[in-house]
């Protein structure tokens, strides 16, 4: 199975994203992806029972959103 980060290049997988996935694919500490959800500044992400999930098609667009404010910055 290819890599989360392979997977949104290619387009979008065929799965929700983990975690652990996005932390992979932008490359930050876990600990991380876990406080812009507790801050509400990373993507957005939603709960299956306990476990914490993420749209690739949100994720995609909060990436784009991030990079046309750094553009208009």
């Amino acid at each position: 199975m290819a890599s989360a980060t392979e997977a949104l290049h290619a387009g979008l997988p065929d799965r929700y994203l983990t975690p652990d996935d996005v932390a992979a694919l932008f490359g930050v500490p876990l600990e991380t992806v876990y406080q812009w959800r507790k801050k509400r500044t990373g993507p957005p992400a939603f709960r299956v029972g306990r476990h914490l999930r993420y749209d690739p098609a949100a994720v995609h667009r909060w990436t784009a959103e991030r990079m046309a404010a750094d553009a208009a910055a």
